[in-house]
């Protein structure tokens, strides 16, 4: 499958394992990825260093992006875990995976 740059996704962050998590959407992952670990804005993923992508997925519609992260947020933290977890059990941060 050809990869497609920038992509639509709805991410998880973490700042280490069962740590700090954030959930966001963006309409470019690595750009905003990129972003993140500038701590290039104030807010919440720059005050608690919350630069670890975890987890995400890949859209075509930013309506059908923007859904998926308001039902995300309404998740109990164990349920988001539990999402991590099933496609990265070690945590392991996906963004350098992106990048290849």
């Amino acid at each position: 499958m050809e990869e497609r740059y920038p992509f639509i996704a709805v991410y998880i962050l973490a700042s280490r394992r069962h740590g700090t998590l954030y959930v966001g959407v963006t309409s470019d992952l690595i750009t905003r990825m990129n972003q993140h670990r500038d701590g290039a804005f104030e807010g919440f993923t720059k005050r608690y260093g919350v630069t670890r992508l975890v987890w995400f997925e890949r859209f075509d519609l930013m309506t059908d992006a923007i859904r998926r992260e308001k039902q995300l947020k309404k998740y109990r933290r164990d349920w988001k875990i539990n999402l991590i977890e099933r496609d990265n059990r070690e945590w392991e941060d996906l963004f350098p995976g992106l990048l290849r």
